[in-house]
């Protein structure tokens, strides 16, 4: 309309927006007949609409206030058996307001003095890592551990997924060392009943005891 108001033909300005200009035409005329009213779409032929307004508030306050009752969190089928209701209908609510409960994020605020020229020693020696240098990335098993977060957790919210703590507290512990050769494949393990140094440098022992000195394969 706006092209339109300044003087332009239908043709000039279909060719500018890139339509049909059957297209300009009709709404143009709609504009002269109804002015800002024609602009908007008309009642469109379809199924009747069966979810209302109320069903999806309905999902929305459960989905942000409850949680499921045997699992770690909704599913788009969980939520459609509790609400009644298919999980396509579910899906789009979910992804219309921004709501994700699959999805956890994490914090954590260092308070480490060192944190900075910590970051900058890791960050140098990916970076420009010292000629024939052997890089060994440590790194612990959790899945192993009975853990609780050291914080209150965050419930999902539109927009933002769950929130918890990055750092956590054990609670009984089964120490598994494991040491994957990325070239070869080969997995070299171990089990501790203590998580020592003395059993820290036992299993790197094994791993110097059970590849051979020319491999290049860790």
């Amino acid at each position: 309309m706006l092209p339109c108001a300044a003087g332009l033909d239908n043709k000039v300005v279909a060719a500018r927006l890139h339509v049909n200009q059957a297209t300009v035409s009709k709404w143009r005329q709609r504009f002269i007949e109804r002015r800002s009213d024609g602009l908007a779409d008309d009642p469109r032929l379809g199924v009747v609409r069966t979810i209302t307004d109320d069903m999806v508030e309905a999902v929305i306050v459960k989905t942000l206030e409850e949680l499921h009752g045997d699992a770690t969190h909704w599913s788009t089928r969980s939520m459609a058996k509790q609400m009644g209701m298919n999980q396509s209908a579910i899906s789009r609510t979910w992804r219309t307001f921004g709501l994700k409960p699959h999805l956890a994020d994490t914090r954590k605020l260092p308070n480490d003095p060192q944190f900075v020229d910590r970051v900058r020693d890791v960050v140098g020696l990916c970076l420009n890592p010292p000629e024939a240098a052997l890089v060994l990335c440590v790194d612990e098993k959790t899945q192993v551990q009975a853990l609780n977060r050291t914080a209150h957790t965050f419930p999902v919210r539109p927009g933002v997924p769950q929130r918890q703590s990055h750092d956590y507290a054990r609670h009984g512990t089964t120490n598994l060392y494991a040491a994957l050769g990325i070239a070869s494949g080969q997995v070299i393990a171990d089990m501790t009943a203590r998580h020592r140094a003395d059993e820290f440098r036992r299993f790197l022992n094994l791993i110097n005891c059970s590849i051979p000195m020319t491999s290049t394969s860790m």
